[in-house]
């Protein structure tokens, strides 16, 4: 695992990481600069996906194309919109992770880059959405023997600081 602070839309990795919305129609913060940077093919499948299953469930993962990334794939994630820790939402943010690496292993990918999932307009408190990212990230490949290279990037310093402290 590493930690970079960056442009997640930047990375050559086999997938990055998409922190969507159910429609997966695209949206603000991460999701919209993947759409944007990737174009219109990410979503033309994401179109395709949701005609087929209507959408991404909270914790749940869908895989595309990258488009014009210079990543292969995007795996788009839905996490949860906090509501005070009430609504189950440790549990499907550390789901959202581990959907996002069963994929990765399913595709047989050997890197993959997180951004911060749930913690922009989704308001999930930072330092705890974090914890869940790195526990869940480093038993997930305990657990399957992977050997997947997990980055996890910070567009803001506040998150930057926090990863590197837990890290």
């Amino acid at each position: 695992m590493k930690l970079i602070k960056g442009d997640i839309t930047k990375l050559e990795v086999d997938a990055v990481v998409n922190a969507a919305n159910t429609s997966l129609l695209g949206g603000g913060g991460v999701d919209g600069a993947i759409h944007r940077a990737g174009g219109p093919a990410i979503l033309e499948e994401c179109k395709r996906i949701r005609a087929k299953q209507g959408g991404c469930k909270v914790g749940d993962a869908v895989i595309t194309t990258a488009g014009n990334l210079p990543a292969k794939f995007v795996i788009h994630t839905v996490g949860p919109v906090w509501n005070g820790g009430k609504n189950n939402e440790e549990t499907l943010l550390a789901s959202a992770y581990r959907s996002s690496l069963a994929l990765a292993l399913e595709h047989k990918l050997s890197s993959i880059a997180f951004p911060n999932i749930s913690t922009g307009i989704y308001r999930f408190p930072k330092d705890r959405a974090a914890e869940i990212a790195v526990n869940t990230v480093k038993e997930f490949l305990s657990a399957n023997n992977a050997e997947i290279e997990v980055t996890f990037v910070c567009f803001d310093d506040e998150n930057y600081r926090i990863y590197k402290e837990l890290m």
